[in-house]
């Protein structure tokens, strides 16, 4: 226990307001035992007053999610241990630990784990910070039907995926699509309805059809191809340039572009200073060749079959209109990072 000045302030409630006792630590460099000590303390003065059964389980609960959390913010953010001295940060923490002590769910500790790690990367206010606190406070309204709506909306419609091959595409849905095909359900319109009463995101009126989504972002691999003569035909003057054109991934008697997509292949023509010309006709070769939304849907259940799931479940419900906020996103990605590890830092959508 820590011997140093703690100063523990009284406060009062009015109605209908939650108030909470931070600790002030005038001391550096605290021990993973200290920290362990000052949450446990936290949750113990803020806690409601329960029965002693229940006040037994919440507080064993706290306690198992405290340890968990510091378990991880060891191995992935140690100096993240300095901001038990923050309040925003204890209030943050005690979140996590009353959410957890009032449900014990096990699905939901994860996840509100991962959320307080990058919580704990956040040393100054800025809206990310601002966005995991109000995370932190969302993410025990919703079911594993909402978190898994969520991740799956936001791996499709907000992450880049650099794809190549069927092979990889293949992987690509089992490690982030499959995980959630569980927990969703069709005709689920009450679902996208609390997501968006919690303000995870919105439902619009614009589509955004899967067949569009995948053929969009992996253009590449939905592709017929051309024959070799069409080259010279429409006048391309780097020929049959091999950082341009490769053996078409479904037809091997045909070439096709080598890009994963549009914004790759414009990227690729500025690397090698493309004509205007050129541009043009490799372009269009690019875009008039793509699959048909039937042949996308039929190439993608082929690779996996469960993919007929997801199909059938996003084109019957609003889960093709909706669009995450800034909270939706935060989730979505501790989600996904709970089921995949490693994952791209939360900043890159949210700065």
């Amino acid at each position: 226990m820590i011997n140093d000045t703690i100063l523990k302030l009284d406060q009062k409630a009015e109605k209908d307001s939650t108030n909470y006792q931070a600790h002030t630590i005038n001391i550096s460099g605290l021990t993973y035992a200290e920290v362990k000590d000052i949450a446990m303390d936290v949750f113990k003065n803020n806690f409601e007053k329960l029965s002693d059964d229940a006040a037994n389980t919440a507080f064993i609960r706290a306690k198992e999610i405290t340890e968990k959390f510091l378990n991880k913010l060891m191995e992935n953010n140690p100096k993240g241990l300095e901001l038990a001295k923050d309040p925003d940060f204890q209030c943050s923490y005690y979140e996590m630990q009353k959410a957890y002590a009032r449900t014990g769910d096990k699905d939901l500790e994860a996840l509100l784990v991962d959320l307080m790690v990058d919580r704990s990367r956040q040393t100054q206010r800025n809206i990310l910070q601002i966005v995991l606190n109000e995370a932190l406070l969302t993410a025990p309204k919703l079911t594993n039907n909402h978190l898994a709506s969520l991740a799956i909306i936001f791996i499709l419609r907000y992450v880049e995926k650099g794809i190549f091959d069927f092979n990889g595409l293949g992987l690509y849905f089992e490690q982030h699509i499959f995980p959630f095909l569980p927990s969703l359900k069709v005709n689920d319109t009450l679902c996208y309805q609390h997501l968006e009463f919690t303000g995870c995101g919105s439902i619009g009126i614009t589509v955004y059809a899967l067949e569009s989504i995948f053929s969009d972002v992996f253009s590449g691999l939905f592709n017929h191809g051309f024959d070799e003569s069409v080259i010279s035909n429409r006048s391309i003057t780097i020929g049959k340039n091999s950082e341009f054109f490769i053996p078409c991934l479904n037809d091997v008697t045909k070439l096709q572009v080598n890009a994963q997509n549009l914004k790759a292949l414009k990227n690729l023509f500025d690397i090698f200073k493309i004509s205007s010309n050129d541009r043009n006709q490799i372009e269009w070769l690019f875009e008039n060749n793509k699959f048909s939304a039937q042949e996308v849907k039929d190439k993608c259940i082929s690779i996996r079959p469960y993919m007929q799931q997801l199909f059938d479940i996003w084109s019957s419900s609003p889960m093709q209109n909706v669009t995450l906020t800034s909270v939706g996103i935060a989730i979505g990605h501790a989600n996904i990072q709970r089921h995949v590890g490693k994952f791209a830092d939360l900043s890159l959508w949210i700065n």
